[in-house]
């Protein structure tokens, strides 16, 4: 029901007035797309931390301008702007966990991260349904956001990486950063062995070393990294947009509004968990294929033989390609973070995750249209998703590896072979030649000169090694006199 002091039917949100909800919805992703791309960017320039702590401020401030608004336009445009802010706090955040981890562990970090916003997500309509009213909801989740304030003041909460300052060459902070993890984790620099003035020395790097910053637009002069950041958009883009194909099929099993939710949440969770049980021990690139092997397949069942099957294998055909989605959109989103160089990291992956955004908004243009041409939006989506299948192949492995710095470093991760080549693979035993015995062994002198006399002393070689019993032997001179006057000779017989 509309709240009549909030402007009466202007908040009204059912039957006629439906179309106000994906408006919103396509206003709110549209500022993550922005706030991806642009604050990405900034990300680069100015750092994990103080672009955490400029979009933590930004977004609490539109929170709270949100929760006052009564007018429809300001309404969009502020949650438009509350978009792109939150977009820069969840994308600093990802990059600076993924940056302060090492190989092992990275996978597990980004994975806790998704469970808590599922575990949010769960709570979300209960807080809905406690709150009753929107502007109360947007007070109680903006609150979180005004606590994360408190980052201004402890710089040990939110650390900046090291791995970004030293690869912009920004040396004097990166000794202070690496001084203070030494001291929060106990490890005594000041060591005989390992002295603390070696530490990133002067000499290795000069005086006039200077911070050197990229943009995303670098990507224009590289070949390898622009590849793999065009095909982990294109898999995140379909992983966020054919979720509407499977989500809409749950609404014909039941009328309840919480149920797509639940289910989308719940498959989700297990997405989280299956990535953690088999993206370390198989790889990224060939669960990222699985994944987009069984959504596709998913997808073209139910999109040829929904009007066959039984309404169970609909609806599990449903969970499943919800689930593979779901998995195929967090693992591209893991997968970009560590395949982009250090230097753009935040530009890339906001390009990734803006394109993930894009699909996203599909759906809500679908909603906003009446399922007007839902046939056609599940036929090109599953269509892509079997395209994407060879575009995964060319994908590196980042599984174990340590994240790349530089545009050189990104540039060097080579697609290796889908299955591994064994040694004996081709040799075929009616083709197989046997090298020639050799008579001698070069390693061992002595055989070395028995061998040489037995050849030396066969007759059938092709010409006599002989010498004169009787005969001194020539000098150089007399020898010299001899070969010449057989020169002549010959000359002389082919004239």
């Amino acid at each position: 029901c509309p709240h009549p002091s909030l402007g009466g039917d202007l908040w009204n949100l059912v039957c006629s007035d439906y179309w106000k909800i994906p408006l919103q919805h396509i206003c709110f992703m549209m500022g993550w797309i922005l706030g991806y791309i642009f604050l990405g960017t900034l990300c680069d320039w100015l750092g994990r931390r103080r672009g955490f702590l400029l979009s933590i401020s930004l977004s609490s401030v539109l929170g709270v301008a949100v929760c006052l608004s009564n007018s429809a336009v300001v309404f969009l445009l502020l949650r438009l702007s509350q978009g792109a802010m939150l977009a820069g706090v969840f994308m600093s955040s990802y990059i600076a966990r993924l940056e302060l981890c090492d190989p092992p562990h990275r996978l597990m970090a980004a994975m806790v991260s998704g469970f808590f916003g599922l575990f949010a997500e769960l709570l979300l309509p209960g807080f809905a349904a406690l709150c009753r009213y929107w502007p109360i909801l947007q007070a109680v989740t903006t609150l979180p956001l005004l606590l994360l304030l408190s980052y201004w003041c402890c710089a040990s909460v939110f650390p900046e990486s090291p791995r970004w300052l030293l690869a912009t060459d920004q040396i004097p902070q990166v000794k202070r950063s690496l001084q203070e993890f030494s001291i929060r984790n106990g490890v005594c620099l000041q060591d005989e062995m390992y002295p603390g003035e070696t530490l990133l020395s002067d000499s290795t790097y000069g005086d006039d070393c200077q911070p050197r910053y990229y943009t995303f637009l670098e990507l224009r002069r590289t070949r390898v990294i622009w590849k793999n950041c065009l095909i982990l958009s294109f898999t995140l883009f379909i992983g966020t947009g054919i979720q509407y194909c499977f989500t809409r099929n749950l609404h014909s099993f039941s009328t309840n509004l919480y149920f797509s939710y639940f289910v989308r949440v719940i498959t989700g969770a297990l997405g989280c968990i299956f990535i953690c049980l088999s993206v370390n021990h198989f790889g990224r690139r060939g669960m990222l294929l699985l994944s987009a092997i069984i959504t596709g397949l998913s997808s073209l069942l139910l999109l040829a033989l929904t009007q066959y099957l039984q309404g169970g294998l609909v609806l599990v055909l449903s969970v499943v390609g919800l689930l593979f989605s779901q998995a195929l959109a967090m693992l591209s989103v893991f997968f970009a973070s560590e395949v982009m160089p250090t230097v753009v990291r935040g530009g890339c992956l906001g390009l990734v995750l803006a394109a993930g955004c894009i699909g996203m908004a599909a759906s809500s243009l679908m909603e906003l249209q009446n399922n007007g041409g839902y046939f056609l939006h599940h036929v090109v989506f599953a269509s892509f998703a079997v395209l994407s299948i060879l575009c995964i192949m060319l994908l590196p492995e980042s599984k174990r590896k340590q994240l790349p710095d530089s545009l050189k470093d990104g540039e060097s991760q080579r697609r290796p072979p889908l299955f591994l080549s064994r040694p004996a693979r081709d040799n075929l035993p009616l083709l197989c030649t046997r090298p020639p015995s050799s008579e001698y062994n070069p390693d061992n002198y002595s055989r070395l000169v028995s061998a040489t006399r037995k050849m030396l002393t066969k007759d059938n070689l092709p010409y006599k090694i002989s010498e004169p019993a009787d005969s001194p032997l020539l000098s150089d001179s007399e020898a010299q006199g001899q070969e010449s006057e057989t020169q002549r000779a010959t000359v002389s017989q082919v004239s």
